[in-house]
């Protein structure tokens, strides 16, 4: 639909179009709001993580693919020095937050929903917190100003997954698409295989990380000094607090939105890696990341909601460019749908693979050993 305007006609568009981030978050409100009153009470909960995982991938189709690619020598420096960007991440941190809290008490107080319509609005929120929550917090910890470090922290805080701000940079940075990566999937690897490995490996690996850094400061793993003691300790006032305020229901919801939040995120992990591998260099090493180890998806709409997440290519190559001046590569592995979309299909691996097995191997075409290689980890 959009993908004959102009180079500088579409960025001006992103500039506006960032804020539709806004839209799941009030959705949440309205869904509530609609609720009341209806005959059928119980489905409009459900509204958030309906819209975004049944209107948004088929909307990717209709608006298609964003075909803008930031100058570097004009567009670049200046849309890094307009603090508006990064003041629009910095913004979604009270909005979620406010949102969290408000959910919880009417998760715990309205009496109006079954245990049905009560499980679509845990299962809604969640999504917000992992879908816009998750990937503003991986914006934010990417960059060095203690502002946005703490804020990110502070996010993932929320909904319990603090080892993602130590385990992701310092972690999945380096090993991506590698068999020491736990969050790169492998190829033939089913979610339902990933996701337990994923949520041990990378609880694991965080505290191992963090260890070695505070080891080589001459300090002990368990020391005031060791950042994830005090964002985990965030996470249990997060949880306290909802406790005390809203009961056992309040703990149940607090709870269940974190689990679905980081759930989410681990489903992203495994779309955005799936079968890609960086190959062993003869001296044993692997070759360097570029934009060719990871998926990446170009469908303007969900790169709007997501920061240009789904950039991810550009993003692997250089951590450290923000959202605004990520970059599309027409030669980069490319995914058919946005992230709402592949989410979707990922939960039936046999369709998964029916549609994204043919891609990895058409990807190592000549080298198919790398593919059975890929597998014994």
């Amino acid at each position: 639909m959009l993908e004959r305007l102009p180079s500088h006609w579409m960025l001006a568009l992103k500039k506006v179009g960032y804020w539709v981030w806004l839209i799941p978050v009030l959705g949440i409100p309205l869904s509530y709001h609609w609720s009341l009153g209806s005959l059928h009470a119980d489905a409009w909960p459900w509204l958030v993580i309906s819209v975004v995982f049944g209107v948004i991938p088929l909307l990717d189709f209709v608006v298609g693919r964003d075909p803008a690619n930031p100058d570097e020598r004009d567009d670049v420096p200046a849309l890094e020095a307009q603090g508006y960007y990064r003041l629009l991440s910095l913004a979604t941190v009270p909005m979620l937050l406010a949102m969290l809290m408000w959910s919880g008490w009417i998760f715990a107080t309205h009496e109006g929903w079954s245990w049905v319509g009560q499980l679509g609005w845990m299962l809604s929120v969640g999504t917000v917190m992992g879908a816009i929550g998750i990937t503003v917090s991986h914006e934010l910890i990417h960059k060095d100003a203690p502002l946005e470090q703490n804020a990110g922290g502070l996010l993932l805080a929320a909904v319990c997954y603090a080892g993602f701000k130590v385990e992701h940079v310092r972690g999945h940075h380096v090993h991506v698409s590698t068999p020491e990566d736990a969050s790169s999937s492998r190829f033939g690897q089913s979610l339902y295989a990933f996701l337990p490995h994923a949520y041990k490996h990378n609880f694991l690996n965080a505290w191992r990380l963090e260890a070695e850094r505070l080891k080589r400061r001459g300090q002990p793993a368990l020391h005031w000094r060791n950042e994830l003691i005090w964002w985990y300790s965030t996470s249990a006032l997060f949880l306290l607090g909802f406790t005390l305020a809203f009961g056992w229901l309040g703990a149940l919801f607090f709870l269940g939105q974190a689990l679905t939040a980081f759930t989410l995120l681990e489903i992203v992990n495994y779309v955005e890696h799936y079968g890609l591998h960086r190959r062993k260099l003869d001296n044993g090493r692997y070759e360097r990341t570029t934009p060719h180890h990871s998926w990446n998806s170009n469908f303007l709409l969900t790169n709007l909601f997501l920061f240009h997440l789904q950039r991810h290519s550009d993003h692997h190559a250089y951590a450290k460019r923000r959202y605004q001046v990520l970059r599309h590569f027409d030669d980069s592995p490319q995914l058919p749908n946005g992230y709402a979309g592949m989410i979707v299909l990922a939960l039936f691996p046999p369709l998964w693979r029916a549609v994204m097995d043919p891609k990895v191997r058409a990807y190592y075409a000549g080298e198919e050993h790398q593919l059975s290689e890929s597998q014994l980890t």
